[in-house]
Order: structure tokens, then C-alpha cells, then sequence
């Protein structure tokens, strides 16, 4: 439970979309969740450099999905890592490996949510606050459904699982919100 977390900027969705980017420290990883589409780049990096850290010091992104929106400001970390469903992609190596259950770091895991895609993925942070969940299976906190979901029983199971984990949700198009009985599942 050594994780913090911090939200590098939150998304929105409407006459225009930017995903909600997170970011994780945990002892050396320096890890950035989602950096997709935002109005401008300094949205994410001025955040970023307000916690002390450079781009290039960035050592993981993950991916949530492949949605541009989730993915399109990549390239700002040069030296990280990237992790979807299926691998790790770092300069040019491509590792195959599942992502259900990968380890990150001692308090960073990564657990398969399908449902808005079939290759959706939460990131899960230990903190001294409880379990932190980065996912799109919420767009927003008060999300009912997903109109572009793939598979609305596999996006309703995760939540499920989901929900018996975490005492924080970053949902993909939102701010943080902490779980309750009225939270759609």
C-alpha cells in the first residue's frame, strides 16, 4: 500500500472529449494512465512537472483501451513502457503477456475489464487511502450504460468486480469518485 495517486487532468465528454490522464508513484515506477486526447499537451505535462517529474522519467503508460482518446499523447514519454491487454511495447521489443493480474509494481496491478472494448483494462493502486481503480467502465461517475460499449454483461461483471475492490474510481471520461450504494452498476 506504499502507491500514490494523483489525476493529471480530469476528462470530459460533450461537444468535445478528453480522457481523464492519472498518475501513479510507487517507489521507482512512475506510472501515467491514459494520456489521450486533451485540448492541449501542457495540460498533461505541467501537472506532471508541478509533482517533480519530467516526461522522460515517466517509466510506465498504461492503456485502458486503444481508443485514441485514450492513447494519443503516448509519445510524451519516451522512455516509459506501455502496457495494454496483451503485452508490454518499450522502444522496440514487444513482450506478449496477459494482462489479468500483472504486476507493475508491488502496489500497481492490472486486472482485464472488458466491456466497453473487448481488450479493457483497470489499473489498480494500493494506497494508504485504499484501492484505487483506473477504468472506463465508468465514463462518468453517474454512467448508467455505455453507448458504445461492446458487451454490456462483461462491462456490468466488471463493475461488480470492480466495485468489491476499490475505494476510489477514476473513470475514463470523469472526475474520481468514491464508490456508493447509488453508483450504477
Amino acid at each position: 500500500m506504499s502507491a500514490t495517486v494523483s489525476l493529471l487532468h480530469t476528462g470530459y465528454l460533450g461537444g468535445a472529449v478528453a480522457s481523464t490522464v492519472g498518475f501513479i508513484r510507487d517507489g521507482s515506477r512512475l506510472i501515467v494512465t491514459d494520456p489521450g486526447m486533451v485540448r492541449d499537451r501542457a495540460l498533461i505535462l505541467d501537472p506532471l512537472l508541478a509533482l517533480g517529474v519530467r516526461p522522460q522519467d515517466v517509466t510506465d503508460v498504461v492503456f485502458s483501451h486503444h481508443h485514441p482518446d485514450h492513447t494519443l499523447n503516448a509519445a510524451l514519454f519516451p522512455a516509459a513502457r506501455f502496457h495494454d491487454h496483451w503485452a508490454i511495447y518499450h522502444g522496440d521489443v514487444w513482450e506478449d503477456r496477459d494482462a489479468e493480474g500483472f504486476e507493475l509494481s508491488p502496489s500497481v496491478r492490472l486486472i482485464r475489464t472488458p466491456g466497453h472494448s473487448p481488450e479493457d483494462i483497470t489499473t489498480l493502486a494500493d494506497t494508504a487511502d485504499g484501492l484505487v481503480a483506473f477504468t472506463h467502465l465508468w465514463t462518468t461517475a453517474t454512467s448508467a450504460g455505455d453507448a458504445y460499449a461492446t458487451d454490456l454483461d462483461a462491462l456490468h461483471a466488471g463493475r461488480e468486480r470492480v466495485l468489491a475492490l476499490a475505494a476510489l474510481v477514476v473513470p475514463g471520461h470523469g472526475p474520481a469518485f468514491t464508490p456508493t450504494a447509488a453508483t450504477p452498476r
